[in-house]
């Protein structure tokens, strides 16, 4: 099954950003396709400086959910409006499995999609 995780939450609400990693690598371990698609402030949980420091109540840490994810092959988009909005560039996401992208590779993922989970 395709999954689209879409994530708005960053390391204001660590509980609710760790919340969606986690939900992301649970259904990469089984075994399904996993998309991320992360816009407003969660484009800042693929900063070095802000992943490290994200743990959730509950929902634990945002760093080690996404080495999983990327160990077993998920993917990551973040908004390219948002992204630039927050000063990131293509340096922030050099070496992880992401690209920045607009608004119509939302809707395209989530139309490709099986499930959609937001949050």
């Amino acid at each position: 099954m395709k999954i689209l995780v879409h994530i708005t939450h960053g390391p204001e609400e660590p509980t609710r950003a760790a919340l969606g990693f986690l939900v992301a690598k649970a259904a990469l371990e089984e075994g399904h396709t996993v998309s991320l698609f992360l816009a407003g402030n969660a484009v800042l949980l693929l900063r070095d400086q802000d992943m490290g420091g994200v743990v959730g109540v509950g929902t634990g840490n945002l760093k080690e959910h996404y080495e999983a994810i990327v160990k077993s092959g998920g993917r990551f988009y973040l908004s390219g409006m948002s992204a630039k909005a927050r000063g990131m560039t293509e340096d922030d996401i050099k070496g992880k499995p992401a690209e920045f992208a607009m608004p119509k590779v939302l809707v395209q993922l989530s139309v490709d999609s099986d499930r959609m989970f937001t949050y």
